[in-house]
Protein backbone atom coordinates (compact mmCIF):
# COMPACT_ATOMS: atom_id res chain seq x y z
CA UNK A 1 0.00 0.00 0.00
CA UNK A 2 1.36 3.40 -0.99
CA UNK A 3 2.03 6.15 1.50
CA UNK A 4 -1.00 8.43 1.70
CA UNK A 5 -1.85 11.84 3.10
CA UNK A 6 -4.01 9.88 5.54
CA UNK A 7 -0.97 8.08 6.96
CA UNK A 8 0.14 11.30 8.61
CA UNK A 9 0.13 11.03 12.41
CA UNK A 10 -1.39 14.19 13.90
CA UNK A 11 -0.84 15.08 17.54
CA UNK A 12 -4.23 16.17 18.89
CA UNK A 13 -2.98 17.05 22.37
CA UNK A 14 -3.97 20.54 23.49
CA UNK A 15 -6.96 20.73 21.11
CA UNK A 16 -9.61 19.82 23.72
CA UNK A 17 -10.37 16.73 21.64
CA UNK A 18 -13.17 14.71 23.19
CA UNK A 19 -11.89 11.58 21.49
CA UNK A 20 -8.33 11.92 22.79
CA UNK A 21 -9.04 13.72 26.05
CA UNK A 22 -11.46 11.38 27.78
CA UNK A 23 -8.95 8.66 28.64
CA UNK A 24 -5.41 8.60 30.07
CA UNK A 25 -2.54 9.11 27.66
CA UNK A 26 -1.63 5.42 27.37
CA UNK A 27 -5.10 4.57 26.03
CA UNK A 28 -5.61 4.45 22.25
CA UNK A 29 -9.04 5.99 21.54
CA UNK A 30 -11.00 4.18 18.82
CA UNK A 31 -14.48 5.04 19.99
CA UNK A 32 -16.34 8.22 18.98
CA UNK A 33 -17.09 8.83 15.25
CA UNK A 34 -14.28 11.33 14.75
CA UNK A 35 -11.56 10.58 12.19
CA UNK A 36 -7.88 11.26 12.91
CA UNK A 37 -7.32 12.94 9.53
CA UNK A 38 -6.93 16.57 8.58
CA UNK A 39 -9.89 18.02 6.74
CA UNK A 40 -9.51 18.76 3.00
CA UNK A 41 -7.01 21.49 2.04
CA UNK A 42 -9.77 23.66 0.56
CA UNK A 43 -11.60 23.60 3.89
CA UNK A 44 -8.53 24.56 5.88
CA UNK A 45 -7.70 27.39 3.45
CA UNK A 46 -11.24 28.78 3.57
CA UNK A 47 -11.21 28.71 7.37
CA UNK A 48 -7.85 30.49 7.47
CA UNK A 49 -9.23 33.29 5.27
CA UNK A 50 -12.35 33.57 7.40
CA UNK A 51 -10.33 33.74 10.62
CA UNK A 52 -8.06 36.39 9.11
CA UNK A 53 -11.16 38.51 8.46
CA UNK A 54 -11.54 38.62 12.22
CA UNK A 55 -15.26 39.35 12.67
CA UNK A 56 -17.43 36.47 13.85
CA UNK A 57 -20.91 37.86 14.25
CA UNK A 58 -24.23 36.17 13.57
CA UNK A 59 -24.32 34.45 10.20
CA UNK A 60 -26.84 32.76 7.95
CA UNK A 61 -26.53 30.13 5.20
CA UNK A 62 -26.68 32.15 1.99
CA UNK A 63 -27.75 30.87 -1.42
CA UNK A 64 -24.23 29.75 -2.34
CA UNK A 65 -24.25 27.16 0.44
CA UNK A 66 -27.71 25.95 -0.55
CA UNK A 67 -26.61 25.68 -4.17
CA UNK A 68 -23.52 23.70 -3.18
CA UNK A 69 -25.72 21.17 -1.37
CA UNK A 70 -28.06 20.92 -4.36
CA UNK A 71 -25.13 20.28 -6.69
CA UNK A 72 -23.57 17.75 -4.32
CA UNK A 73 -26.77 15.71 -4.10
CA UNK A 74 -27.32 15.82 -7.85
CA UNK A 75 -23.77 14.70 -8.62
CA UNK A 76 -23.27 12.19 -5.80
CA UNK A 77 -26.71 10.77 -5.11
CA UNK A 78 -28.71 11.57 -8.26
CA UNK A 79 -31.38 13.35 -6.26
CA UNK A 80 -32.52 16.73 -7.51
CA UNK A 81 -33.51 18.82 -4.53
CA UNK A 82 -34.82 22.37 -4.34
CA UNK A 83 -32.80 24.91 -2.32
CA UNK A 84 -36.01 25.87 -0.54
CA UNK A 85 -36.27 22.37 0.92
CA UNK A 86 -33.13 22.87 3.03
CA UNK A 87 -33.45 23.78 6.71
CA UNK A 88 -30.18 24.39 8.55
CA UNK A 89 -29.57 23.25 12.10
CA UNK A 90 -26.69 22.94 14.54
CA UNK A 91 -26.40 19.15 14.34
CA UNK A 92 -28.20 15.92 13.57
CA UNK A 93 -28.61 15.11 17.28
CA UNK A 94 -30.53 18.33 17.88
CA UNK A 95 -32.43 17.57 14.68
CA UNK A 96 -33.52 14.17 15.97
CA UNK A 97 -34.87 15.75 19.14
CA UNK A 98 -36.57 18.55 17.23
CA UNK A 99 -38.17 15.98 14.91
CA UNK A 100 -39.73 14.12 17.84
CA UNK A 101 -40.84 17.32 19.59
CA UNK A 102 -42.33 18.85 16.45
CA UNK A 103 -44.57 15.91 15.56
CA UNK A 104 -45.30 14.13 18.84
CA UNK A 105 -48.81 15.60 19.12
CA UNK A 106 -49.86 13.72 15.97
CA UNK A 107 -47.57 10.70 16.25
CA UNK A 108 -47.21 9.47 19.86
CA UNK A 109 -44.87 6.56 19.05
CA UNK A 110 -41.41 6.33 17.50
CA UNK A 111 -40.21 3.13 15.82
CA UNK A 112 -36.47 2.48 15.64
CA UNK A 113 -34.38 -0.45 14.39
CA UNK A 114 -31.71 -1.81 16.72
CA UNK A 115 -28.81 -1.79 17.20
CA UNK A 116 -28.69 1.91 16.38
CA UNK A 117 -26.89 5.20 17.09
CA UNK A 118 -27.63 6.04 20.77
CA UNK A 119 -29.20 9.53 20.22
CA UNK A 120 -31.80 7.83 17.99
CA UNK A 121 -32.66 5.56 20.91
CA UNK A 122 -32.83 8.45 23.37
CA UNK A 123 -34.74 11.10 21.40
CA UNK A 124 -38.23 9.56 21.86
CA UNK A 125 -37.84 9.41 25.64
CA UNK A 126 -36.65 13.00 25.82
CA UNK A 127 -39.85 14.00 24.03
CA UNK A 128 -41.99 11.85 26.35
CA UNK A 129 -42.95 9.48 23.54
CA UNK A 130 -43.29 5.73 23.32
CA UNK A 131 -40.45 3.85 21.63
CA UNK A 132 -40.84 0.57 19.80
CA UNK A 133 -37.62 -1.25 18.97
CA UNK A 134 -37.47 -3.55 15.96
CA UNK A 135 -34.24 -5.58 15.99
CA UNK A 136 -32.52 -6.32 12.71
CA UNK A 137 -32.21 -9.93 11.61
CA UNK A 138 -28.60 -11.04 11.86
CA UNK A 139 -27.80 -13.51 9.11
CA UNK A 140 -25.37 -16.43 9.29
CA UNK A 141 -22.56 -14.44 7.65
CA UNK A 142 -22.95 -11.56 10.12
CA UNK A 143 -24.80 -9.24 7.75
CA UNK A 144 -27.88 -7.49 9.10
CA UNK A 145 -31.25 -7.47 7.34
CA UNK A 146 -34.48 -5.55 7.89
CA UNK A 147 -37.18 -7.51 9.74
CA UNK A 148 -40.12 -6.39 7.63
CA UNK A 149 -42.71 -8.52 9.44
CA UNK A 150 -41.85 -7.08 12.87
CA UNK A 151 -41.59 -3.60 11.38
CA UNK A 152 -45.10 -3.93 10.00
CA UNK A 153 -46.38 -5.11 13.38
CA UNK A 154 -44.87 -2.00 14.97
CA UNK A 155 -46.41 0.34 12.40
CA UNK A 156 -49.81 -1.33 12.73
CA UNK A 157 -50.07 -0.44 16.43
CA UNK A 158 -50.97 3.20 15.76
CA UNK A 159 -49.71 6.42 14.21
CA UNK A 160 -45.94 6.50 14.45
CA UNK A 161 -42.77 8.22 13.48
CA UNK A 162 -39.98 6.08 12.07
CA UNK A 163 -36.29 6.96 12.36
CA UNK A 164 -34.30 5.26 9.62
CA UNK A 165 -30.50 5.28 9.89
CA UNK A 166 -28.88 4.66 6.49
CA UNK A 167 -25.96 4.07 6.10
CA UNK A 168 -26.62 2.28 9.34
CA UNK A 169 -24.69 3.07 12.50
CA UNK A 170 -23.27 0.83 14.00
CA UNK A 171 -23.71 -2.18 11.66
CA UNK A 172 -22.37 -0.48 8.54
CA UNK A 173 -25.25 -1.65 6.34
CA UNK A 174 -26.11 0.38 3.25
CA UNK A 175 -29.66 -0.62 2.44
CA UNK A 176 -30.45 -1.75 -1.08
CA UNK A 177 -33.22 -0.50 -3.34
CA UNK A 178 -35.44 -3.51 -2.65
CA UNK A 179 -35.11 -3.09 1.12
CA UNK A 180 -35.88 0.61 1.01
CA UNK A 181 -38.84 0.04 -1.32
CA UNK A 182 -40.27 -2.54 1.07
CA UNK A 183 -39.93 -0.09 3.97
CA UNK A 184 -41.53 2.65 1.86
CA UNK A 185 -44.47 0.34 1.10
CA UNK A 186 -45.09 -0.10 4.83
CA UNK A 187 -44.75 3.63 5.47
CA UNK A 188 -47.32 4.38 2.78
CA UNK A 189 -49.69 1.68 4.05
CA UNK A 190 -49.63 2.86 7.67
CA UNK A 191 -49.16 6.61 7.11
CA UNK A 192 -45.77 6.69 8.83
CA UNK A 193 -43.73 9.90 8.99
CA UNK A 194 -40.05 9.15 8.33
CA UNK A 195 -36.88 10.77 9.61
CA UNK A 196 -33.98 9.49 7.50
CA UNK A 197 -30.64 10.01 9.25
CA UNK A 198 -28.29 9.87 6.25
CA UNK A 199 -25.28 11.64 7.74
CA UNK A 200 -22.89 8.92 6.52
CA UNK A 201 -24.33 8.91 2.98
CA UNK A 202 -21.05 9.98 1.34
CA UNK A 203 -19.03 7.28 3.13
CA UNK A 204 -20.09 4.24 1.13
CA UNK A 205 -17.78 1.56 -0.27
CA UNK A 206 -18.06 0.24 -3.82
CA UNK A 207 -20.03 -1.53 -5.18
CA UNK A 208 -22.66 -0.30 -2.71
CA UNK A 209 -24.65 2.85 -3.46
CA UNK A 210 -26.50 5.21 -1.17
CA UNK A 211 -30.11 5.82 -2.15
CA UNK A 212 -31.82 8.77 -0.41
CA UNK A 213 -35.06 7.46 1.06
CA UNK A 214 -36.95 10.57 -0.01
CA UNK A 215 -35.97 9.94 -3.65
CA UNK A 216 -37.60 6.49 -3.88
CA UNK A 217 -41.06 7.35 -5.21
CA UNK A 218 -43.62 10.11 -5.56
CA UNK A 219 -45.01 9.60 -2.06
CA UNK A 220 -41.65 9.47 -0.27
CA UNK A 221 -40.78 13.21 -0.33
CA UNK A 222 -44.12 14.10 1.24
CA UNK A 223 -43.55 11.89 4.27
CA UNK A 224 -39.75 12.14 4.71
CA UNK A 225 -37.40 14.50 6.52
CA UNK A 226 -33.78 13.77 5.60
CA UNK A 227 -30.88 14.71 7.89
CA UNK A 228 -27.37 15.20 6.54
CA UNK A 229 -24.22 17.20 7.16
CA UNK A 230 -20.68 17.65 5.85
CA UNK A 231 -19.37 16.80 9.32
CA UNK A 232 -18.68 13.05 9.07
CA UNK A 233 -17.64 13.17 5.42
CA UNK A 234 -15.01 15.88 5.82
CA UNK A 235 -14.17 15.47 9.53
CA UNK A 236 -15.54 18.83 10.65
CA UNK A 237 -18.01 17.64 13.29
CA UNK A 238 -16.73 20.13 15.86
CA UNK A 239 -17.87 23.07 13.73
CA UNK A 240 -21.59 22.48 14.25
CA UNK A 241 -23.28 22.66 10.85
CA UNK A 242 -26.00 20.29 9.60
CA UNK A 243 -29.24 20.49 7.65
CA UNK A 244 -32.55 18.81 6.93
CA UNK A 245 -34.00 18.34 3.45
CA UNK A 246 -37.81 18.62 3.69
CA UNK A 247 -39.77 18.72 0.41
CA UNK A 248 -43.20 19.01 2.10
CA UNK A 249 -44.04 22.67 2.86
CA UNK A 250 -46.22 21.65 5.82
CA UNK A 251 -43.60 19.42 7.42
CA UNK A 252 -40.88 21.97 6.68
CA UNK A 253 -42.73 24.79 8.42
CA UNK A 254 -43.46 22.70 11.52
CA UNK A 255 -39.87 21.50 11.77
CA UNK A 256 -38.47 25.01 11.17
CA UNK A 257 -40.55 26.48 13.98
CA UNK A 258 -39.26 23.84 16.39
CA UNK A 259 -35.63 24.12 15.23
CA UNK A 260 -35.56 27.92 15.32
CA UNK A 261 -37.00 27.95 18.83
CA UNK A 262 -34.52 25.49 20.33
CA UNK A 263 -31.41 25.07 18.16
CA UNK A 264 -29.88 28.54 17.89
CA UNK A 265 -27.62 29.93 15.17
CA UNK A 266 -25.36 27.91 12.89
CA UNK A 267 -21.66 28.23 13.68
CA UNK A 268 -20.03 30.86 11.46
CA UNK A 269 -16.95 28.73 10.81
CA UNK A 270 -19.13 25.70 10.24
CA UNK A 271 -20.82 27.49 7.35
CA UNK A 272 -17.45 28.44 5.88
CA UNK A 273 -16.13 24.90 6.20
CA UNK A 274 -19.28 23.26 4.85
CA UNK A 275 -19.40 25.43 1.75
CA UNK A 276 -15.71 24.86 1.00
CA UNK A 277 -16.07 21.11 1.57
CA UNK A 278 -18.89 20.72 -0.92
CA UNK A 279 -17.20 22.94 -3.48
CA UNK A 280 -13.63 21.61 -3.26
CA UNK A 281 -13.65 18.32 -1.33
CA UNK A 282 -14.70 15.79 -3.96
CA UNK A 283 -11.22 14.58 -4.92
CA UNK A 284 -10.17 14.42 -1.27
CA UNK A 285 -13.23 12.29 -0.49
CA UNK A 286 -12.36 9.80 -3.23
CA UNK A 287 -8.88 9.42 -1.75
CA UNK A 288 -10.38 9.01 1.72
CA UNK A 289 -12.70 6.24 0.54
CA UNK A 290 -9.75 4.41 -1.02
CA UNK A 291 -7.82 4.64 2.25
CA UNK A 292 -10.77 3.53 4.36
CA UNK A 293 -11.35 0.60 2.00
CA UNK A 294 -7.77 -0.51 2.59
CA UNK A 295 -8.21 -0.12 6.36
CA UNK A 296 -11.35 -2.23 6.16
CA UNK A 297 -9.50 -4.94 4.24
CA UNK A 298 -6.68 -4.87 6.79
CA UNK A 299 -9.24 -5.53 9.53
CA UNK A 300 -10.88 -8.34 7.62
CA UNK A 301 -7.53 -10.06 7.04
CA UNK A 302 -6.49 -9.53 10.65
CA UNK A 303 -9.56 -11.03 12.26
CA UNK A 304 -9.58 -13.96 9.87
CA UNK A 305 -5.94 -14.79 10.56
CA UNK A 306 -5.41 -13.70 14.16
CA UNK A 307 -8.79 -13.62 15.92
CA UNK A 308 -11.21 -15.89 14.05
CA UNK A 309 -13.50 -16.03 17.11
CA UNK A 310 -14.28 -12.32 16.71
CA UNK A 311 -17.05 -11.82 14.19
CA UNK A 312 -16.47 -9.07 11.63
CA UNK A 313 -18.73 -8.36 8.68
CA UNK A 314 -17.04 -5.67 6.54
CA UNK A 315 -19.16 -2.51 6.73
CA UNK A 316 -20.72 -1.37 3.47
CA UNK A 317 -20.56 2.23 4.62
CA UNK A 318 -19.24 4.42 7.47
CA UNK A 319 -15.78 4.07 9.06
CA UNK A 320 -17.18 2.09 11.99
CA UNK A 321 -16.65 -1.61 12.62
CA UNK A 322 -19.23 -3.64 14.56
CA UNK A 323 -17.31 -6.44 16.25
CA UNK A 324 -19.00 -9.58 17.55
CA UNK A 325 -17.45 -11.12 20.68
CA UNK A 326 -20.32 -13.52 21.43
CA UNK A 327 -18.05 -16.57 21.12
CA UNK A 328 -15.89 -15.30 23.96
CA UNK A 329 -16.73 -15.47 27.64
CA UNK A 330 -16.22 -11.80 28.51
CA UNK A 331 -19.01 -9.94 30.27
CA UNK A 332 -18.16 -6.24 29.81
CA UNK A 333 -16.21 -6.12 26.56
CA UNK A 334 -15.46 -2.40 26.36
CA UNK A 335 -14.29 -2.30 29.98
CA UNK A 336 -12.17 -5.39 29.41
CA UNK A 337 -10.45 -3.93 26.33
CA UNK A 338 -9.88 -0.65 28.13
CA UNK A 339 -8.35 -2.31 31.18
CA UNK A 340 -6.42 -5.14 29.53
CA UNK A 341 -5.64 -3.65 26.12
CA UNK A 342 -5.57 0.11 26.77
CA UNK A 343 -7.86 0.64 23.79
CA UNK A 344 -11.16 2.54 24.04
CA UNK A 345 -14.17 1.39 22.01
CA UNK A 346 -17.92 1.99 22.27
CA UNK A 347 -19.85 -0.59 24.33
CA UNK A 348 -22.35 -2.43 22.18
CA UNK A 349 -25.14 -2.05 24.73
CA UNK A 350 -25.10 1.69 24.09
CA UNK A 351 -26.77 0.84 20.76
CA UNK A 352 -29.57 -1.25 22.29
CA UNK A 353 -29.97 -4.74 23.70
CA UNK A 354 -28.90 -6.55 20.49
CA UNK A 355 -25.44 -5.05 21.03
CA UNK A 356 -24.78 -6.83 24.32
CA UNK A 357 -21.93 -8.95 22.96
CA UNK A 358 -20.52 -6.35 20.58
CA UNK A 359 -18.31 -3.27 20.50
CA UNK A 360 -18.01 -0.50 17.91
CA UNK A 361 -14.54 0.44 16.69
CA UNK A 362 -13.59 3.51 14.64
CA UNK A 363 -11.14 2.66 11.83
CA UNK A 364 -11.02 6.21 10.43
CA UNK A 365 -7.41 6.68 11.46
CA UNK A 366 -3.85 6.34 10.11
CA UNK A 367 -2.94 2.73 9.41
CA UNK A 368 -0.28 2.65 12.11
CA UNK A 369 -2.90 3.53 14.72
CA UNK A 370 -5.28 0.90 13.38
CA UNK A 371 -2.56 -1.76 13.47
CA UNK A 372 -1.68 -0.72 17.01
CA UNK A 373 -5.31 -0.95 18.10
CA UNK A 374 -5.80 -4.39 16.58
CA UNK A 375 -2.60 -5.62 18.20
CA UNK A 376 -3.78 -4.34 21.58
CA UNK A 377 -7.08 -6.17 21.19
CA UNK A 378 -5.27 -9.37 20.19
CA UNK A 379 -2.85 -9.24 23.11
CA UNK A 380 -5.67 -8.62 25.58
CA UNK A 381 -7.74 -11.54 24.28
CA UNK A 382 -4.82 -13.96 24.05
CA UNK A 383 -3.72 -13.11 27.60
CA UNK A 384 -7.24 -13.88 28.81
CA UNK A 385 -7.21 -17.47 27.56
Amino acid sequence: METSQFDRMIDRAGTASLKWGRYPGEVLPMWIADMDFQSPPGVREALARRVEHGVFGYTYPDISFRDSIVSWYADRHHWQIDPEWIVFMTGVVSGLNNFCQAFKSDYPTVVVQTPVYPPILHAPGVAGMNRIEVPFIRQADGRYAVDLDTLEQAFSRGRSLFILCNPQNPTGRVFEQTELEAIADLCDRYDVLVCADEIHSDLVFAPHKHIPFASLRQSSPERTITFAAPSKTFNIAGLGCAYAVIPSPELRERFKRQAEAFSGHINALGLTAGLAAYKTGGEWLESLLTYLTENRQLMQDFFKAELPDVGFYPPEGTYLAWLDFSRLDISDLAAFLLEKGAVAVNPGLDFGNPGARFVRLNFGCPRLLLEDGLSRISRALLANR
